[in-house]
């Protein structure tokens, strides 16, 4: 190859053993992500649930989507559909007909994302990219089943078309995150990280340790606004590859971990952890194998043996046959280099267009991308919009009061199981959700483009109350959202009520 070539892929070059770590760390996020949804599957993919299927093509629809999910609104199809994706998945992990799986655990991811977006966040983006460019990848090569079958690498450096487009689209998720907060409180006051510590949403333990200090929080604003805005070039820098890259995954390994314990994201960090694997260099992996990360040597040593005894058969075979054999596997070998070349163009296009699709995300008032073009993005749900925290963090924080009044008279908390209504904020806000998808939905609810939803959930509530404790009859419930805007310098406001929607219980006997 050369030196000038060599040189050029260096940064984009991956070991097919981290290739191996990423295929199995994202198999594992799939399968928590699928029991944590599992919990909801009549609440958020059913037609008895916050979002039916009539509500869902009327206002989050577009003619170029697709979803398997979408075939019944009854909760046990959406049961079958979760245990045939957690096969998949398994299936992925183990590394079973690894592009197979592959395939098939986008398809079922697509589809569950596209029953509910009310409840995506931007780790689900990222989720689904990763899966969309190991479709490209050989991340099947190593830890796997399928290895079993093939002999030991020759070399465990791996470059393509894909290589190039999974290290592109990492870079594209800080630079993309970094260019949309254009917000003040980002760029010149640093009082980001002080408003999205206000907001008890989303508020962990260690983020109430930190709140008190504005300095350091100030300090840690600007800190995450230019790591995420600089540290992408990291990965394109030539020379001392490994270097880079360690220093790369250890700061965003240290940047995700913080986020995880200061702030309640779901699977967004584990998503983002996850996604630093296939960067891990040899000399890193060489010391994972030493301390526990079984040898390759170990694991495919048989494979190797196998594969060298068929090749001895073949060869011992009557000279006619023989030739006839291995003319047979030239010509497949003519057929995959032909594939490989059709799939190497069409993984480049594809990395193009994702690129237009990002640079017109952070400059939307320059129409760089028509509506026209974008159906391919919502087809194969290429679309991404890494907007976390941005332009600026949000303000209007609070929590939920689900004020129920029964047939009696009393006024029921049901989101204190069924407690009289208090007014006071809850020692932990963030308790309050089930989980993040949960706490993601009550975001969405908020916003009055979303007002559609509105109702849905209520009447939710309502049923479910009425069949869990049929005894305690409710006449109206409303949901309340006492609203807690976030002001600066640690100033507190007064909660202020909001009914976002008011739902009246059926009366038996009448329609």
């Amino acid at each position: 190859m050369p030196r000038a070539a060599a040189f050029f892929q260096n940064p984009f070059a991956l070991d097919l053993r981290a290739l191996g770590l990423l295929r199995i760390a994202l198999a594992a996020v799939l399968l928590t992500d699928l029991a944590i949804r599992s919990t909801d599957l009549e609440a958020h993919y059913a037609n008895m649930g916050v979002l039916p299927l009539h509500a869902l093509f009327a206002n989050c629809w577009t003619p170029y989507q697709f979803s398997l999910h979408t075939s019944s609104g009854l909760w046990q199809v959406q049961a079958l559909l979760f245990l045939v994706a957690a096969g998949f998945a398994a299936a992925l992990m183990l590394g079973y007909h690894t592009r197979w799986m592959t395939v098939l655990s986008w398809l079922m991811l697509v589809s569950v994302q596209n029953r509910n977006p009310l409840i995506l966040q931007g780790g689900d983006d990222l989720l689904r990219m990763l899966l969309f460019w190991g479709m490209f990848l050989p991340w099947g090569r190593c830890y796997s089943l399928d290895a079993r079958r093939k002999p030991l690498p020759a070399s465990f450096t791996y470059f393509s078309a894909a290589t190039v487009a999974y290290i592109v689209q990492l870079a594209l998720l800080y630079w993309c995150t970094a260019l949309l907060k254009n917000g003040p409180e980002w760029t010149q006051d640093g009082t980001a990280l002080y408003y999205a510590l206000s907001l008890d949403q989303i508020l962990m333990p260690v983020g109430r340790l930190l709140y008190p200090h504005s300095e350091l929080l100030r300090l840690l604003t600007f800190g995450a606004y230019y790591t995420e805005m600089l540290l992408p070039f990291a990965l394109f820098i030539p020379f001392r590859v490994a270097w880079w890259r360690m220093l790369f995954v250890t700061v965003l390994f240290l940047f995700h971990i913080g986020i995880s314990l200061t702030l309640f994201v779901g699977l967004f960090y584990l998503i983002n952890l996850a996604s630093l694997l296939a960067l891990l260099p040899a000399s890193a992996l060489a010391v994972l194998e030493r301390h526990g990360l079984p040898p390759l040597q170990r694991l495919q040593q048989r494979a190797a043996l196998h594969t060298a005894a068929w090749r001895s058969r073949i060869a011992s075979w009557p000279r006619p046959l023989s030739l006839q054999v291995q003319a047979t596997w030239h010509g497949h070998r003519g057929s995959r280099q032909l594939l490989r070349s059709l799939r190497e163009g069409l993984v480049l296009g594809l990395l193009v267009y994702i690129c237009w699709w990002n640079v017109d995300s952070v400059a939307p008032t320059r129409r760089l991308f028509s509506d026209q073009s974008r159906w391919l993005g919502y087809l194969f749900r290429l679309d991404q919009h890494w907007g976390m925290f941005a332009p600026t963090v949000f303000k209007d924080d609070g929590w939920y009061i689900l004020e129920a009044t029964t047939t009696d008279g009393r006024r029921l908390d049901l989101n204190h199981g069924g407690a009289p209504v208090n007014y006071r904020k809850p020692a932990s806000v963030v308790s309050l959700f089930a989980n993040d998808r949960w706490r993601k939905y009550s975001e969405n609810y908020l916003f009055i483009n979303n007002a559609y939803m509105r109702p849905y959930f209520c009447h939710y509530l309502l049923r479910i109350w009425q069949e869990k404790l049929p005894a305690t009859p409710i006449r109206q419930l409303e949901v309340v959202y006492m609203k807690e805007v976030s002001l600066p310098n640690y100033q507190v406001a007064n909660p202020k009520r909001e009914v976002l929607c008011t739902c009246a219980a059926a009366v038996p006997g009448k329609p």
